[in-house]
C-alpha cells in the first residue's frame, strides 16, 4: 500500500477511517500527535485548523506517496483553503466521510458542498466512505494502493 497521510479537521473521521482500513476495532480517541499505523499516517486536526502547523504537514509529506484530504460530509465548514493540495509535490485525493448521512434532502446539499470543498482544495480523486457501514471502503483501499 502507498504511504498515506490523512489530513482533516478535528472530528472529520481520520482516526476512525484508519482503524477501519487496518481492520481494527473502532474506538474513538483524540489524536494528540502524529501517529503511524504502518503506511497510514494520522495527523491531529489542529495541523489543518491552524496554518502555523502547515510546515509539519509539508515535512511529513516528504516521506509519503499520497495526501488524503478528509472532509466530513455533515460539516458546513471546511478548513481546506482553495489550492491547499498544491503545496504538496505528491498525489492529493479527497475522502468524504460519513457519506451514509446523504439520504435526506439536506444530506444531498451537504454532500455537494463537501465535494466542492475537496475539489477546490485540489483533490484529484474523491472517495465517498462510511467507516461505520463500510460503504466505499473497498474502493478507497484499492485507490490507496496506487501511488
Amino acid at each position: 500500500m502507498a504511504r498515506v497521510i490523512f489530513v482533516g479537521k478535528t472530528g472529520a473521521g481520520k482516526t476512525t477511517l484508519i482503524q477501519n482500513l487496518k481492520r481494527e476495532e473502532i474506538v474513538y480517541k483524540k489524536t494528540q500527535a502524529t501517529e503511524y499505523y504502518g503506511n497510514l499516517i494520522d495527523t491531529p486536526g489542529e495541523y489543518l485548523e491552524n496554518p502555523r502547523y502547515y510546515n509539519a504537514l509539508i515535512t511529513l509529506s516528504f516521506d509519503a506517496d499520497i495526501i488524503a484530504l478528509v472532509q466530513d460530509m455533515t460539516s458546513e465548514e471546511s478548513y481546506f483553503p482553495p489550492g491547499f493540495g498544491d503545496m504538496f509535490n505528491i498525489k492529493v485525493v479527497g475522502i468524504l466521510t460519513k457519506s451514509d448521512m446523504r439520504m435526506s434532502e439536506t444530506g444531498e446539499a451537504n454532500h455537494q458542498r463537501a465535494r466542492r470543498y475537496l475539489v477546490d482544495a485540489g483533490a484529484s480523486e474523491i472517495y465517498e466512505v462510511s467507516a461505520c457501514t463500510n460503504q466505499g471502503m473497498d474502493a478507497l483501499l484499492e485507490g490507496l494502493q496506487k501511488k
